[in-house]
This record gives C-alpha cells, sequence and structure tokens, in this order.
C-alpha cells in the first residue's frame, strides 16, 4: 500500500490524474483545492481522492478499501471521493462534487 501523500493547493485534477496507476487502487492524496461557490465566496476543502480502477485483484480493492474507511475515520476526513477510472478525474467532476457541501 502506498503511504498518504498531502498534495500541494495548486495541484490540479488533471496532473493528480496522471500520477495514478490506471490498474492499481491507491489514495494518494489529499489535496487542498481552491473552491469558488457560486455566491463568490473562497474556500479550500480537504477532498480525499480514492481510486479503484475497473480491472484491478479484487483482494487489493478489498484492501484498500477496509484501510481507507479506517485512514477516513481517524483523520476525520469529510470530503471522500472515489473513481473507477482515471479519466474521471477532472476539474468537472471535483466541482461537481463539492457542490453537494455548499
Amino acid at each position: 500500500m502506498q503511504p498518504l501523500a498531502f498534495l500541494p493547493q495548486d495541484i490540479s485534477p488533471e496532473e493528480l490524474k496522471s500520477e495514478l496507476p490506471e490498474r492499481q487502487p491507491r489514495y494518494p492524496s489529499a489535496m487542498g483545492y481552491k473552491y469558488v461557490h457560486d455566491d463568490g465566496r473562497i474556500s479550500y476543502p480537504l477532498c480525499f481522492i480514492f481510486s479503484s480502477p475497473v480491472g484491478c485483484k479484487p483482494e487489493q480493492q478489498m484492501m484498500y478499501a477496509g484501510s481507507k474507511n479506517r485512514l477516513v475515520q481517524a483523520a476525520k476526513l469529510t470530503k471522500v471521493f472515489e473513481i473507477r477510472t482515471t479519466e474521471d478525474l477532472t476539474e468537472e467532476w471535483l466541482r461537481e462534487r463539492l457542490a453537494f457541501f455548499r
């Protein structure tokens, strides 16, 4: 298992995507993200992104899923997102998910 990395705030979802393996689960990052709300407010949510690609070994998926839950609880992370393919990880995708939290 790869350790959790805290990424700089100025990394984009597209840059993060290039770091993810296509066939192995990962929770490589808790990234700060500059989010501009519809009313103009700016926040910097800490987003935890978990990658569980289609086609990876079921044993790996189970191992990562179990440890992910413990990590999320221990770190008290609230903005937790999962992707099934690296192509999903875009600026638009992340903004859509963060809009839920307003």
